[in-house]
């Protein structure tokens, strides 16, 4: 398998939301079953803090593949079912001595946390691990790993990635099956529908504005869309700031004004909390919503009745089409005193029967391309197949702080209309010149 462990200089400067802390060295290589303490094969103990909350869908599959783990491996497991800041409480842990054998997450806080400062374990092992017959790494696309570096800076994967995150323009294909048979390929093609349903009446597009994350998706997906992966990182690192004002920039953030100033997007979309909004747009009060493939999971206890999801990939304005693709998996701390058996569990969970369950019960895009995906994820997984490049989401960019400090605040200012995209622009290139002073370049 060839990878780049080192794409674009990503280690070093990694972090996210809330992650960015200066953490002390350890060693990320692999560490033989023989040392960090626990028994790998059977007896012992590991614990493991969770990503996913009780009751959650992706819970109760993992609780499953956790109470066969220690069935079979007369092996307990002591696990914290934390939710999605169970990296933000690892990090403190790690200048310790007391840490988790086992956390899971998505890929960018999941970097920021652990991979950035050299705090995770190599799992070789684990990826070496039969499952159904063929060693785990096996299963692990390659054609996304081109674009996600996984891999220590000794080329040893640090990740055992268990789903795979995409996003997508979302509608109710029950009530547009219109759509559904011939989605806009292009920007001005999506524009001009939009106009078409706001003339007969209907809401187009709803947004949570009150998620710089989702506000900056818009920008960051125009941008690929006009240079291409990895057009984004290499504007956002340079120290000067004055990549902003390349085309291909410019051009995105004169088209997101173009949205915003159209009166396409839902009242009140910029003063709502989320969930409100996807909440409405389930509830058919919007035709389109952008959104990562979680929405139907996150969405369907509220949906219409007969609501049908379908997607169509975010539409091209020129001759770039990369599909956004992003692993959440297990990750083992460096300083683990079980690490075996966590990492024999973490491979536990890409066995079919697990995988099957994650398509179909947890309603998530499976690791495996040979496991089923739900109905309402039908068309996001069927996107990620047929594309030929992909891109991480905000194109991998993760700087520590930058996106909280630097590109959210900008783009939810032109996202909600506050200020125009000459505005945005002379704001990134300024504020992002002071960002790389201030880390020393």
């Amino acid at each position: 398998m060839t990878v780049n462990a080192n794409r674009r200089g990503f280690l070093g400067l990694a972090g996210a939301a809330g992650l960015g802390v200066a953490l002390s060295g350890c060693s990320g290589g692999d560490q033989p079953a023989t040392t960090g303490g626990g028994a790998a094969a059977a007896g012992g103990t590991f614990t493991f803090w969770s990503m996913w909350k009780e009751g959650e869908p992706q819970q109760k599959v993992i609780a499953r593949a956790l109470a066969d783990y220690e069935q079979a491996n007369n092996v307990k497991v002591e696990v914290e079912w934390q939710g999605r800041n169970n990296l933000q409480k690892l990090v403190p842990a790690l200048n310790t001595n007391s840490v988790p054998d086992l956390v899971d997450g998505a890929y960018a806080r999941a970097y920021a946390a652990m991979v950035a400062t050299d705090q995770a374990l190599g799992l070789s092992d684990a990826w070496a691990t039969d499952i159904d017959g063929k060693k785990l790494s096996e299963y692990v696309p390659e054609k996304y790993l081109k674009n996600i570096p996984i891999m220590t800076k000794d080329n040893k994967p640090w990740m055992v990635p268990y789903q795979i995150q995409s996003d997508a323009v979302w509608f109710n294909a029950a009530a547009y099956p219109e759509i559904k048979a011939n989605p806009p390929q292009t920007w001005d093609e999506w524009m001009s529908l939009m106009g078409k349903l706001k003339g007969q009446g209907k809401v187009p597009l709803a947004a949570d504005g009150d998620i710089g994350g989702y506000n900056a998706s818009f920008l960051s997906t125009l941008i690929l869309r006009n240079g291409g992966p990895g057009s984004q990182y290499k504007i956002c690192e340079d120290p000067s700031g004055q990549k902003w004002k390349d085309s291909i920039a410019v051009d995105a953030a004169k088209r997101l004004e173009q949205l915003v100033k159209s009166g396409y997007l839902i009242d009140g979309y910029g003063a709502s909390k989320w969930p409100e909004q996807q909440q409405r747009w389930a509830n058919n009060a919007a035709v389109f919503m952008f959104m990562g493939s979680w929405l139907p999971t996150e969405s369907g206890s509220y949906a219409a009745n007969g609501f049908e999801y379908s997607s169509f990939t975010f539409p091209k304005t020129g001759t770039h089409a990369s599909q956004r693709a992003d692993f959440s998996g297990f990750m083992v701390p460096a300083k683990a005193k079980n690490a075996a058996s966590a990492q024999k569990f973490a491979a536990s969970l890409v066995k079919k029967v697990y995988q099957d369950a994650w398509g179909t019960e947890a309603k998530g895009i499976p690791l495996r391309a040979d496991s089923p995906t739900s109905p309402q994820l039908k068309t996001n997984q069927e996107a990620l197949t047929k594309a030929t490049a992909y891109h991480q989401s905000n194109d991998g960019v993760a700087f520590t702080g930058y996106n909280e400090k630097v590109l959210w605040p900008a783009c939810d200012a032109l996202f909600l209309g506050k200020i125009n995209a000459d505005a945005f622009i002379n704001q990134m290139v300024t504020t992002q010149a002071e960002y790389w002073k201030s880390q020393g370049k």
